[in-house]
């Protein structure tokens, strides 16, 4: 069975795992405070989910999801992650984390400093563009034209790749969004973005072509 390291146990982080173990995974959960402070959560997902410290939940995994800011880096496990596909579920939002000159101006993404952050791992920006209970509620099978569309960006093929599949057996399409340097195109307020929970893979895809990066100066 394949298990999933999931380190970051909020919102995103535990409706993976629901939706996840829903699908025949397993799932450890790792956040900042402990795992005895999950065990109502691993009590609710039930068997199949346990909680762990993050590098444990790392190990375990033969992949891992990583649901923090990238504020939180002093907090990753960067050695347990090594040689492995990496999950990156954060958006930047300034009011959170503070100003970062270096996306406001359109240097770098969110997602290619976080794969500064684990450079020794294959990092895909993924599951950012859409409300984390929708992962419970909108999937639909394959073929069906109604179906809603999720993207990915990576540097790495087989990333994608993954994240494709994951993305089948949750009930979405992918559309490839790669490489990272690319992943603005889903940010807060783009088209992509705006339209979460109402887009096939045409629209997604025109989504991605309509957006539009506005630098922002710093306050």
């Amino acid at each position: 069975m394949t298990t999933i390291g999931i380190i970051g146990a909020g919102e995103v982080g535990s409706q993976v795992a629901r939706a996840a173990l829903a699908n025949g995974y397993e799932v450890v959960l790792a956040n900042s405070r402990g795992p005895e402070t999950l065990a109502p959560l691993v009590a609710q997902l039930g068997p199949g989910a346990y909680a762990a410290r993050a590098a444990y939940a790392a190990a375990a995994g033969d992949f891992a999801v990583v649901a923090m800011p990238l504020t939180a880096a002093d907090r990753l496990p960067v050695e347990e992650l090594a040689d492995k596909v990496v999950l990156d579920t954060n958006n930047y939002m300034a009011w959170r984390d503070g100003r970062m000159p270096v996306i406001d101006s359109g240097g770098k993404t969110e997602h290619e400093l976080r794969q500064e952050q684990l450079p020794r791992s294959r990092v895909a920006k993924a599951f950012t563009h859409i409300q984390a209970p929708v992962l419970l509620t909108a999937g639909r099978p394959a073929g069906d034209p109604g179906r809603l569309a999720l993207s990915v960006s990576s540097d790495f093929p087989d990333a994608v790749a993954l994240v494709t599949r994951l993305y089948d057996q949750f009930g979405f399409d992918t559309v490839d969004n790669s490489p990272l340097s690319e992943s603005w195109r889903t940010a807060p307020g783009q088209p992509a973005w705006n339209h979460h929970d109402r887009q096939t893979r045409a629209e997604l895809a025109r989504n991605l072509r309509d957006a539009r990066f506005v630098a922002h100066a710093r306050p």
